[in-house]
């Protein structure tokens, strides 16, 4: 028993070393110049979302959406194996009724000791001989190395990084949900410019073919304006089919079959967008879900380390029965003849071979040292998503303020286009261009403005709002 202490003992200090690195969790102090602590994120989204039929659109995907609703079993099977983990700390108790019967030779040392044996004077054993039993049992391994309170303590973290991956679900869900609201909206503005549009081609083509019937034009100034107009009521049965693309989407991501979305289509070009603090960097690491998932899977990793560590030591172990046993039900009840129990301890641990424990620790190392790097590319990218934002907000702001004034200068081009062709001081190429243009520019300013709302929607989700 000594030698084999001996033996355990020294075949466990032989255990691989870790690779051992700390995460990089530094950020910059700053988004641009700006250190104010004020950040968006905290905002709830009904509170940032000014639209009424915005907010009911969220609150049904957050009750419907099928992929929020696996992202929450996924919470019920980790709290399920914390619970699991929890129940390898205690003893094992079990409960069990035997009933056997055995026949052994008569020529064998068994079978010649209990022909000699007397059960009682005069009584022998019978043959064959019946087994009845009823004991309780129970085996306990103890945690001396801590074996499984650090896998408990693993299954405890990756439970709260399925909730935080729960809320970045839900962050971007209210993101996408919102972005497709205002991709609806810039369609039907868009549709009702090109109808617009088409109405006026129109007007034009009658008085192409007026000015043709008096000469001052040619068939080929109808037929230019002919294909304008085809080329307009083509682009409406285009922006039909995004608009019903759209909406389908929106009822996908609400859990529904396809139905009209109630909207607000009016004004679309005086929406302001939402005011956004950004705050500072290292606020990313607290409000962010999935700085936060990726962080606590760094943490379990960390505890799969230590547990795969532990299977090099020797791990200990108590059983114990306590119970009845006799050949005879009705001498279960003699006491203390027919009774049973039995307490044993082990030590057991590798000595030679240990190729596979070796193999699951350089394993556990490794998927630490992934989960690592995935941390750092985490926030890298948490950082980058808002930074790139904010500039394409700015940016945007500005272009809209140009695009507004060229749109402006085009509407007003349209009538001086239109009263030099009918005065012939233009021919009829120069208002199709100039039409063309400012149907153009219409439709760029409503795809910035889209862009504008969508640009905030996103950095408010990269700042780690819309999930609280």
């Amino acid at each position: 028993m000594a030698i084999l202490g001996v033996c355990l003992a020294i075949a466990s200090c032989k255990v691989p070393q870790l690779t051992n690195r700390t995460e990089n969790r530094s950020v910059p102090e700053s988004f641009g110049s700006s250190k104010d602590s004020s950040t968006v994120a905290g905002t709830q989204w009904r509170t940032f979302f000014a639209s009424k039929d915005l907010t009911n659109l969220i609150d049904t995907a957050l009750k419907n959406n099928q992929e929020l609703n696996i992202t929450l079993q996924d919470i019920e099977i980790a709290k399920n194996d914390v619970r699991f983990r929890q129940g390898q700390l205690s003893p094992t108790v079990g409960a069990s009724l035997g009933l056997g019967v055995e026949k052994v030779g008569r020529y064998t040392s068994q079978g010649a000791g209990d022909a000699s044996t007397e059960i009682t004077e005069g009584k022998e054993i019978p043959d064959p001989l019946m087994d009845y039993s009823a004991k309780l049992y129970a085996n306990w391994e103890v945690d001396i190395w801590k074996k499984l309170h650090n896998a408990k303590k693993a299954a405890v973290a990756r439970y709260l990084s399925s909730v935080e991956g729960k809320n970045f679900v839900l962050t971007n869900l209210v993101a996408e949900v919102a972005n497709s609201y205002y991709e609806l909206l810039a369609l039907d503005n868009e549709l009702a410019i090109v109808k617009q549009n088409i109405e006026l081609q129109k007007n034009a083509l009658e008085i192409v073919k007026v000015q043709k019937e008096a000469t001052r034009v040619t068939e080929l100034a109808v037929q230019k304006y002919q294909a304008e107009v085809l080329n307009s009521e083509s682009m409406e049965f285009d922006i039909h089919q995004q608009i019903t693309e759209t909406e389908n989407k929106i009822n996908f991501l609400l859990g529904r079959y396809p139905q009209e979305i109630p909207r607000d289509n009016k004004d679309f070009l005086d929406l302001v967008p939402t005011a956004v603090q950004t705050g500072i960097p290292s606020q990313l690491l607290a409000n962010r879900p999935d700085i936060k998932q990726a962080e606590l899977e760094l943490a379990a990793a960390k505890l799969d380390v230590k547990v795969a560590r532990a299977e090099f030591y020797p791990s200990f172990g108590i059983s114990a029965a306590f119970g009845l046993q006799a050949f005879k039900p009705s001498y279960l009840v003699k006491f203390p003849a027919s009774m049973l129990y039995g307490l044993a301890g082990d030590l057991a641990g590798p000595l030679i071979n240990k190729n596979g424990i070796k193999a699951e620790f350089y394993s556990a190392n490794a998927r630490q040292l992934q989960a690592m790097y995935n941390y750092e590319r985490t926030i890298l990218n948490a950082y980058m998503e808002v930074s790139t934002q904010l500039s394409n907000i700015s940016n945007l702001e500005k272009s809209f303020a140009l695009k507004s004034k060229q749109v402006d200068a085009l509407n007003k081009s349209i009538e001086i286009s239109n009263d030099l062709f009918k005065s012939s001081r233009a021919d009829y190429f120069e208002v199709l261009m100039t039409q063309r243009d400012a149907l153009e520019s219409k439709l760029e300013l409503i795809k910035t403005k889209k862009e504008q709302l969508t640009a905030v929607t996103n950095v408010y989700r990269n700042l780690g709002g819309g999930w609280k």
